[in-house]
């Protein structure tokens, strides 16, 4: 969606700018997703996802960010990303020297009112808990432009410079939410994108497979794009604040992002639920190194997340430390050097992911318990709240391990909400398909994209059941008998037949596939008998949707609602 990658409408003229100033990197990639296993990754320089689901930073990582103060360097945080303070991020934003926040991003508990908002009539469905209602409440204090988190928090990070640009060794971070949905703005950044809607409210989408009508679909994207115009206006400032004092003859400047988003691209909204594809993994970034003084070049090298901290210490000349795994970016800036054959990435449970430049392999569970699967921190929290009670009964003390820089730290069995035994292993080819519009079937790329699986895997610490979750060995040489068997047994699953000469319509297969792959192992075991019950009980051989949808109801009572939701989501 940049000008800087090839997109032709989009009203970025101060991005373009970066081309212009900045080495562009085609090939970076994240590494853990999403928002606080990504900032993980900016300060530790190494990956999350392997061990850990969304969470703070553990009393065992080693901060760039603390590293940075330690030696010196004054830290400054500038973010409305409200995540910071909540129980599952609220150990980041104290690592620097000083820190700001601008308020009212995506329903962050800003403004306080008992009487319900007026809400329009929307084609989105409402959040669940508070988040929905209270981001229109804070829409009510967010009608001048001035007042928008992102413009506080652009225009903190410009009065730091101005108040600081003459002095040496200091390191400013200013964090936007956008664009992150909703994808709320004012008029004039609409105004840029012209076109006929008569339609619902409509600028949050869910994260969902795409069932709107065409006009619903573009009146979003144009949405997404007046809010991707909103950040370049506010990136223009801090390049302006840049020319004004010049401070490209001494100051690094990066420009990133932590992942990306589906608009409609293989039929889904958002993230975290579907497989990775590019459009959420293959981020942007822009680095300017006043050592080299390289602009208006761009670089092919494998880069991601994880190389951020070692590239911010060799900066300000500080050794990196050896639990970062990630690599200083220097040498790919002045030299073209490649710091990587690999790279990792995904979401804690979901499929291991990896690329080799050309290649991407999502590699799934081996079978649909999508296990096993654990939890290892010192700090038991969610995005939101703690760990339950009932999460922490049977947890264990372990062993130090290398991720745990020599720490013991808890061993929890992981509570995960995604299994992506739904979508199988996928392998594409991004040099003949680089829109991964249809995964390819080539056993021998296969298991070469196996062994670096496992290679990288092995480099960056994976417990040992990470690779018996997905059915590789350590030592990633597996062979083609292998991938047979794991499609046979997948194929199986599949074909679902309960022995009653029952016929299958509609989505009713499908539903019922999801169904397994969500529900419990207890609940799994029973799926079949509970079916073949409620088809002796309706007194027929039909198994259509409305009947795999009266049997999770049956299991799930009052949860059936959000799991039936669900269902739908993922069959559509």
């Amino acid at each position: 969606m940049l000008p800087n990658y090839g997109c032709g409408w989009i009203k970025a003229p101060n991005f373009e700018r970066l081309t212009e100033k900045m080495v562009t990197f085609d090939k970076c990639y994240a590494g853990s997703l999403p928002c606080m296993p990504a900032r993980r990754e900016l300060h530790t320089g190494r990956y999350n996802f392997l061990h850990r689901s969304w969470g703070p930073l553990e009393p065992y990582d080693v901060s760039a960010i603390e590293l940075l103060k330690k030696n010196k360097v004054y830290t400054h945080l500038t973010t409305d990303h409200y995540h910071y303070f909540e129980d599952g991020g609220a150990t980041y934003h104290t690592k620097y020297n000083s820190w700001e926040f601008g308020r009212g991003q995506e329903g962050d508990s800003w403004k306080g009112q008992v009487e319900s908002p007026p809400i329009p009539e929307t084609l989105s469905n409402p959040r669940s808990g508070d988040k929905w209602r209270q981001d229109w409440v804070n829409r009510q204090f967010l009608k001048e432009e001035d007042s928008m988190p992102l413009a506080v928090t652009v225009k903190r990070g410009i009065e730091f410079i101005e108040r600081n640009y003459e002095q040496d060794r200091w390191f400013l971070q200013i964090e936007a939410f956008d664009p992150h949905e909703p994808f709320f703005t004012q008029q004039k950044y609409k105004d840029l994108y012209p076109h006929e809607y008569n339609g619902k409210h409509y600028d949050w989408p869910d994260y969902a497979k795409v069932t709107q009508k065409p006009e619903e679909i573009q009146h979003m994207i144009f949405e997404y794009a007046a809010l991707v115009s909103m950040c370049d206006e506010y990136l223009g400032k801090v390049l302006d604040t840049f020319d004004r004092y010049d401070l490209w003859k001494d100051t690094m400047l990066i420009v990133n992002t932590d992942h990306g988003f589906l608009l409609g691209e293989h039929q889904w909204w958002g993230k975290n639920i579907q497989p990775f594809y590019n459009e959420i993994v293959n981020i942007p970034f822009f680095v300017w190194d006043p050592r080299f003084g390289i602009k208006n070049k761009r670089s092919d090298a494998l880069v991601q997340t994880i190389d951020l901290a070692p590239t911010l210490l060799h900066f300000f000349d500080i050794p990196i430390p050896d639990t970062m795994q990630g690599q200083s970016l220097h040498a790919v800036i002045e030299s073209d050097a490649h710091v990587r054959d690999g790279a990792l990435f995904g979401i804690h449970g979901g499929h291991i992911n990896c690329t080799d430049g050309r290649h991407v392999y999502m590699r799934g569970p081996k079978d649909i318990n999508n296990g096993p699967l654990n939890e290892y921190t010192l700090m038991p929290t969610h995005m939101n709240r703690m760990f339950d009670v009932k999460e922490l009964i049977g947890m264990q003390l372990v062993e130090p391990s290398p991720y745990s820089n020599g720490c013991p730290v808890l061993k929890i069995k992981a509570n995960n909400f995604i299994n992506p035994y739904l979508y199988g292993h996928l392998l594409f080819d991004l040099e003949r398909d680089p829109t991964q519009e249809n995964a390819i079937d080539d056993p021998e790329t296969e298991l070469k994209m196996i062994r670096l699986l496992a290679k990288l895997m092995l480099e960056h610490n994976a417990p040992s059941e990470q690779f018996e979750r997905i059915g590789i060995p350590e030592d990633g040489l597996a062979d083609i008998a292998d991938i047979e068997q794991v499609k046979a047994l997948r194929q199986r699953r599949l074909k679902v037949n309960l022995g009653q000469g029952e016929e299958w319509t509609g989505k009713a297969a499908e539903i019922f596939f999801a169904l397994q792959c969500l529900a419990p192992a207890p609940i799994r075991a029973m799926l079949n008998d509970k079916l073949a019950e409620i088809m002796r009980k309706n007194s027929t051989n039909e198994v259509n949707e409305q009947v795999v949808l009266q049997l999770a109801n049956d299991l799930f009572g009052a949860r059936a609602p959000m799991l039936l939701g669900f269902l739908r989501m993922v069959t559509k």
